[in-house]
């Protein structure tokens, strides 16, 4: 798995985001017990039954390739002279 720079703060910018677009589509279950992996596997969970993300392969599901895969995915729904991206 390749590094990305400033994957954290790209991570913080996916939940946000994929919290967003979960309310919008009715998932309204996050609340502030909610924790960040939770948060990260349900936005995961339904980005790729929205077919917006290619899901990772069954033996490679885990937190931290759940969040790569939503790091990769706002870095390219980010516009390319976004900060985080340089």
């Amino acid at each position: 798995m390749k590094k990305v720079k400033n994957e954290k703060e790209l991570l913080k910018k996916a939940v946000v985001v994929g919290e967003t677009y979960a309310k919008k589509r009715g998932y309204n279950t996050f609340t502030n017990t909610t924790s960040a992996d939770e948060k990260i596997e349900a936005i995961y969970r339904l980005l790729v039954n929205d077919k917006l993300i290619i899901p990772l392969a069954e033996d490679k599901e885990n937190g931290l390739n759940m969040k790569h895969r939503l790091v990769m995915w706002i870095a390219n729904q980010l516009p390319k002279d976004h900060p985080l991206l340089n």
